[in-house]
């Protein structure tokens, strides 16, 4: 006689249920598929336990792995008991998506006690009037606190920067300093440096830590106190912010305004982020995708690419118009219609490589006077000296191909013109965006491509035409 017993599906082997990430350092399956269970169930206390202790980084990966209802319920079953910081680390799409279905009541109550940069984060997506309603419920110095950063423009140091900084008096001493650190409530969780300030708040030095506790207690502040002084100022752009971390070896840095009074401080974590996000948007500019999620649906997706795909259909009917010009001579030649891709496809590569490292240079603001010229002409000389390399390889090809050494020579010499073309606009269109205050990640590759195909096509038919006497 046999029974039948059901029983619940085990762990994979060699798994751990109880860990988030798997091998792969990707969210576990097995993990997620219990959370999802917790959820479909109501268990609110479960869903709190796996998640109360994830870090705000491990939570946001996993409000990304779950779909948009399940997120909206994890986020209204777990109530107070969410960690709003994790909404700074999910994509834009997904933060506004869930911030659109919470009472804006749930939001004010989520960004009371966050650092001010996670809370300036998360209230920047909202619109004008649900972050009203939001600032307005929150206690008087942290709403005016917050105010004062949302005020400065996007992506500027002032942004980014936290609220929180230590400032004490010049004639204070590290004995007086100390008390204070010891007794004061509303003091940032960490911190880097001590900030002097006279009684405008205007900075007059700064003291790192390491320095401040190797000092004796009777020791005053201002003998102590470093005044060659590395400010940001907080409407400046964050992408110059991080340039001054990476000049300096900065760990922290204060940010002022326009009357020098100390507002902030941006530290090496929102930092690190700066430069992902900068790194990230140039990538993307670059491809014409624009400012693109993985989370983003499918409509804002087409919606982020369609125009540049407008920008290239309209470059590429320019460029069939050049080669429209040389059709007879391509009917009398038909192994020319063979060979025109290829004069095209290297001017396009070797113009994207140049193109590449000179964004890369004016992004990082590397380009003075005598480099800009340095670099115009080695990417000159660079492209004469590929034209030949590849001029030779082509022409030997096409000639044991087609046994026709002529055709070979006129290959050649299309490669060796369109490749010095490709890298000097490689080089001059950037740099010519960027004088016109254009972001030249944006529009580079378009132009660049269009000049590439554009030249070698006319280049190529034109010298074969000459050369075979087919005009």
């Amino acid at each position: 006689m046999s029974t039948d017993t059901e029983t619940a599906p085990g762990p994979e082997a060699g798994i751990d249920p109880d860990a988030l990430r798997d091998a792969e350092d990707r969210i576990s399956p097995l993990w997620l598929e219990r959370l999802r269970a917790y959820l479909d169930a109501g268990r609110a206390d479960d869903v709190a336990a796996v998640m109360e202790p994830l870090h705000a980084a491990d939570a946001g990966d996993v409000l990304e792995s779950l779909d948009a209802e399940e997120r909206l319920a994890l986020v209204r079953m777990l109530g107070d008991r969410f960690d709003y910081s994790a909404l700074t680390e999910v994509d834009e799409s997904v933060r506004v998506e869930l911030m659109d279905e919470l009472p804006n009541a749930d939001i004010a109550r989520g960004v009371t006690g966050l650092d001010s940069d996670d809370a300036v984060a998360i209230l920047e997506d909202l619109e004008q009037e649900d972050r009203d309603e939001v600032l307005s419920q929150l206690p008087t110095f942290e709403r005016l606190s917050l105010k004062r950063s949302l005020d400065f423009p996007e992506e500027s140091a002032g942004r980014r920067m936290q609220t929180d900084f230590i400032a004490i008096p010049p004639f204070w001493t590290v004995g007086q300093t100390i008390d204070y650190l010891r007794t004061e409530p509303d003091l940032p969780d960490e911190f880097y440096q001590i900030y002097v300030v006279d009684a405008a708040y205007q900075v007059l030095g700064t003291i790192p830590l390491d320095k401040f506790l190797r000092a004796k207690r009777a020791t005053s502040i201002e003998s102590l106190m470093n005044t060659n002084l590395v400010l940001v100022d907080a409407n400046e752009d964050q992408e110059e912010a991080a340039r001054d971390f990476e000049r300096y070896d900065l760990v922290e840095v204060g940010v002022v305004d326009e009357s020098k009074r100390l507002v902030g401080v941006l530290t090496i974590d929102d930092i690190v982020d700066v430069i992902h996000e900068e790194a990230d948007e140039d990538i993307k500019l670059l491809a014409g995708v624009g400012d693109e999620d993985i989370s983003d649906t499918t409509v804002d997706t087409v919606r982020s690419r369609v125009p540049w795909l407008v920008v290239n259909l309209v470059t590429a009917v320019a460029v069939s118009f050049v080669i429209g010009l040389f059709d007879g001579t391509i009917e009398q030649m038909v192994s020319l219609a063979v060979l025109m891709p290829i004069v095209a496809s290297m001017g396009g590569n070797a113009g994207t490589q140049t193109m590449t490292v000179t964004v890369r240079a004016l992004a990082m603001r590397e380009l003075d006077g005598r480099r800009l010229r340095r670099l115009i002409t080695r990417e000159m000389v660079v492209g004469l000296a590929n034209g030949v390399i590849f001029a030779v390889l082509i022409g030997l090809v096409t000639w044991l191909r087609f046994a026709d050494p002529q055709l070979g020579v006129v290959i050649g010499l299309a490669m060796v013109i369109n490749l010095i073309v490709a890298g000097t606009a490689g080089i001059l269109i950037p740099i010519t965006l960027d004088k016109l205050k254009a972001d030249p990640a944006i529009a580079s590759a378009v132009f660049v491509t269009t000049i590439t195909d554009t030249i070698g096509f006319f280049a190529f038919l034109g010298i074969a035409g000459l050369w075979f006497g087919l005009f």
